[in-house]
């Protein structure tokens, strides 16, 4: 990546480059989007089971509707069977009556009999007087006999008829029982049913806004993140478009530096820098202060340099001789300058109270390029101090 087009991305306060928080959120955003496209599946599907526990719900209902034709037409049965029953028992009463009646003639019969002291047919022949008188005397017999006969007859018809209207009664009333207990069987059944889908129906009902909500409450952080997304790609923008003219060639030129240009945010008087601070490598210590905070990950995200504290003030030194390709404010760094080493190598110096130099000036290793703050991001007066190879971060102390 070239210096000059790595140097365009605004840094965050831990060392990330604004392009990482760009990156992190369309990986928010488009996570999101994912949980929205499976909230709206869910919701999908139980709009879908809702929509079939209301086919179910109309089906019943329609079979409902049908019992209930058939509950009146049972009804108008059983007030059909209740008429005849009314009937029956109306006739049953009367061949009750008729019965006794018949039965009345016949004991009245038996005693007259009895008082009357009638003649057998044996008598009738013996005391016969001639056989004209005898066939007389037969004929009465016969007629007294076939009397007896009809009411005799009455009798067991009138019983017959009521054993039969009897009968026919109690079927008709156990109809009745058995029309009735179908019907209230059916329709507690159905009812129960309904009941049952209509209280899952309530519950997919309450799980799909409950999902609802969630999509509500997923879409609405959704669009603050492309908020936010949108205002760090302008800030992004706005640096590229300040930077466009930075030269991504160093050169280690010890050439004079441009040492004016304090910036705005003030800060404490000046400090004493001290007596350079030669380590191992190639580079010299920025600041004379107390290393606080390594190069590595850190809170889940890389931290791309190294922090050194030091009072507010305190003069930080260019690590390396090189050319100035960026001193401005540069989102959670604060006031941030950037020294091009080489085409390949580079420093940065982050939350510094005021600049000593700025984009352009050439400086040598050792100047005073800026004094230690608190600006942008910041918790406490610290330099963050960077190594970037071909744009990436690498570990500063394998230069210190």
């Amino acid at each position: 990546m070239p210096l000059g087009l790595w140097l365009a991305m605004p840094m965050l306060s831990d060392g990330a480059p604004l392009s990482s928080r760009i990156d992190e959120k369309r990986q928010e955003i488009a996570k999101k989007q994912r949980k929205e496209r499976a909230l709206t599946s869910t919701i999908s599907g139980f709009t879908t089971r809702i929509d079939r526990l209301q086919d179910d719900i109309t089906e019943l209902q329609t079979r409902q509707v049908r019992i209930q034709a058939d509950l009146d037409a049972k009804r108008a049965e059983l007030a059909r069977i209740q008429a005849d029953l009314r009937r029956e028992r109306i006739r049953l009463a009367r061949l009750r009556a008729k019965l006794a009646a018949a039965k009345d003639a016949l004991a009245d019969r038996l005693v007259e009999i009895y008082k009357a002291d009638e003649p057998d047919v044996v008598t009738v022949i013996l005391e016969a007087d001639g056989f004209e008188d005898l066939i007389t005397r037969a004929e009465f017999v016969q007629r007294v006999g076939d009397r007896d006969e009809l009411i005799i007859d009455r009798v067991k018809t009138a019983k017959a008829e009521s054993e039969r209207a009897e009968a026919k009664l109690d079927r008709l009333e156990d109809r009745q029982r058995r029309v009735t207990a179908e019907v209230d069987r059916q329709l507690r059944e159905v009812a129960a049913i309904k009941g049952r889908l209509i209280d899952r129906r309530a519950d997919y009902q309450a799980v799909k806004d409950r999902k609802l909500q969630s999509l509500v409450s997923t879409q609405t952080d959704r669009r603050e993140l492309e908020g936010h997304l949108a205002s760090l790609e302008r800030e992004q923008a706005s640096i590229q478009a300040r930077l466009a003219n930075a030269g991504g060639g160093g050169g280690s030129s010890s050439g004079g530096s441009s040492s004016g240009g304090s910036s705005s945010g003030g800060g404490a008087a000046p400090v004493p820098a001290g007596p350079v601070q030669q380590g191992s490598g190639s580079m010299i210590w920025p600041v004379n202060g107390t290393f606080s905070s390594p190069f590595g990950m850190r809170w889940g995200r890389l931290h791309a340099g190294v922090d050194l504290a030091a009072p507010e003030g305190t003069p930080i030194r260019a690590a390396d001789s090189g050319r100035v390709v960026l001193a401005a404010y540069t989102g959670g760094y604060g006031n941030y300058t950037c020294i091009s080493h080489s085409a390949s190598l580079s420093t940065c110096y982050g939350h510094q109270s005021r600049y000593a130099t700025s984009a352009g000036a050439s400086v040598s290793k050792g100047q005073v390029i800026g004094y230690v703050g608190n600006t942008g991001n910041s918790y406490g007066a610290h330099l963050h101090f960077e190594v970037r190879v071909n744009g990436n971060p690498v570990d500063p102390m394998g230069y210190l």
